[in-house]
Order: structure tokens, then C-alpha cells, then sequence
């Protein structure tokens, strides 16, 4: 499955929507996403979603879309 996990770049300051960024992963559940980015990143994590049908394909289509490997 495929998740987009928006965050913030450091756990230091309060978030701002503005300086929300966002990664793509291929793993099992949002769990497991979820801990995959916080053992191998600074990153504050806010929102994980799971991408899939049309939606998924919006996102391969129009954003800059790769898959994260840790």
C-alpha cells in the first residue's frame, strides 16, 4: 500500500501549514509507515494517508511522486 505521510522537517518548532512537506512510502500498513519515518528521520509527523484508486493516480499524475526508501 501506498501512504503519503505529510511533516514537518524538525520536532523543534510549532508546525506551520506552510512548511508542510510531504514523502510517499510502500509498506504494509500506517503503522508501520508511521515508525519506518520516525527511526530513520528528524521529521514531525502530522498525517499519514493511504493513497489508492483515483486518488493515487491524481497524485502520480500531478505532484512530484517517488517512493521513499529507508
Amino acid at each position: 500500500m501506498i501512504y503519503k505521510i505529510f511533516y514537518q522537517e524538525t520536532k523543534e518548532r510549532n508546525p506551520q501549514r506552510e512548511q508542510t512537506h510531504s514523502l510517499y512510502v510502500d509498506v504494509d500498513n500506517d503503522v508501520t509507515a508511521r515508525r519506518i519515518v520516525e527511526e530513520n528521520t528528524p521529521y514531525n509527523i502530522e498525517y499519514i494517508q493511504e493513497l489508492t484508486g483515483n486518488h493515487l493516480e491524481y497524485e502520480k499524475e500531478h505532484t512530484d511522486f517517488h517512493i521513499t526508501e529507508f
